[in-house]
């Protein structure tokens, strides 16, 4: 197959790359803010305020990056759109409800009396948990064909508890860095109790995905790949054991690697999602519609192309320069 001379071949390619690229950004970014609001009714309530005011300045651009994924699977595949979306409606609904919630809440906690701002963290926490455990429920359903049988629904259903813990562990990571004093040390416990749900989860994801199909056993079990793909699963136990390891040492004096819990987060995020991209790639829905199958006319990828090429640095650089510009520790928010 000729990569990078046929456009009917270099172009989906180049369109399912950025549609990856654009949902792993998500998974890493929006999981750490949905993670927090997973850990609203944990913390104390004069501690709220601090967890809402470590992601405020983040959320609505890492949420745009979901957008963007879903908007070129739409103008780029639109037959996988179509049984995607067809496939998962129930799931993605309560989604879109669970992060409408959290938008409404975040705003109105800020300005509701006292006396209801207790209604407003909880519905908060409510948006976070249903958008997480739609997600991870909508990514088992996905690792299992889109197909709904009992066994699919469970696998589906025991994916979207792990995923929400996994969410809720990054989202202590995030903390850990962010916070400082008794909030951070909080921050350090939760994380030592999530980490199960993120390991459990991408061990789960790892164990079922080559047992799908036997064309994902061959690609992960035939030799040599076996050889060429055993530094994923290595790497990725080498990255739980600093974790554990660091989680016990932290916090250190000067705050020294508060960062590093969530630098190992992303990367097992990353790792995970290369494994999963290398056991579906060519299929954009498993073992249906190839990315080939399911593309646009070359034509109408290209124009789509010369308006990526805009579009993506400018929410890139957007949320570049919100992390750069509200780095350093989350502090009290301040109302007028």
């Amino acid at each position: 197959m000729d990569l990078f001379g046929d456009p009917a071949v270099w172009l989906p390619w180049t369109f399912a790359a950025l549609m990856g690229v654009s949902i792993l950004i998500y998974v890493v970014l929006d999981g750490f803010d949905l993670g927090v609001g997973l850990l609203m009714p944990l913390a104390e309530e004069k501690e709220k305020d601090r967890l809402v005011a470590s992601i405020g300045p983040f959320w609505d651009a890492n949420e745009t990056w979901l957008v963007l994924a879903i908007g070129l699977l739409l103008v780029a595949f639109p037959p996988a759109h179509g049984a995607i979306l067809t496939a998962l409606y129930l799931p993605v609904f309560i989604m879109l409800v669970g992060l409408i919630l959290r938008g409404v809440s975040f705003e109105l906690r800020a300005k509701a009396p006292l006396s209801q701002k207790r209604m407003w963290n909880a519905a908060f926490f409510a948006g976070s948990l249903m958008a997480s455990m739609s997600q991870g429920f909508m990514l088992g359903m996905y690792i299992m064909g889109l197909t709904w049988t009992l066994a699919h629904v469970a696998f589906a259903l025991l994916t979207a508890v792990f995923l929400t813990v996994g969410y809720s562990f990054i989202g202590a990571a995030w903390l850990i860095w962010k916070a400082e004093g008794a909030l951070q040390k909080r921050a350090i416990g939760w994380a030592k109790g999530g980490i199960w749900g993120l390991v459990l989860g991408i061990g789960a994801i790892s164990l079922a995905t080559p047992f799908v199909s036997t064309r994902i056993f061959d690609k992960w079990f035939s030799f040599p790949s076996f050889v060429y793909l055993s530094p994923l699963p290595i790497i990725s136990a080498l990255l739980v054991a600093f974790l554990w390891w660091q989680l016990a040492r932290l916090p250190l004096k000067n705050d020294r690697w508060s960062w590093t819990p969530f630098a190992a987060a992303m990367a097992l995020f990353t790792l995970a999602f290369f494994g999963m991209a290398y056991s579906f790639y060519p299929y954009v829905v498993p073992e249906k519609i190839t990315i080939y199958e399911a593309a646009a006319a070359p034509e109408s990828l290209f124009i789509i192309l010369l308006g990526t090429i805009f579009v993506l640095p400018a929410i890139l650089g957007y949320t570049v320069l919100s992390y750069y510009i509200f780095r350093g520790k989350a502090t009290e928010l301040r109302y007028d």
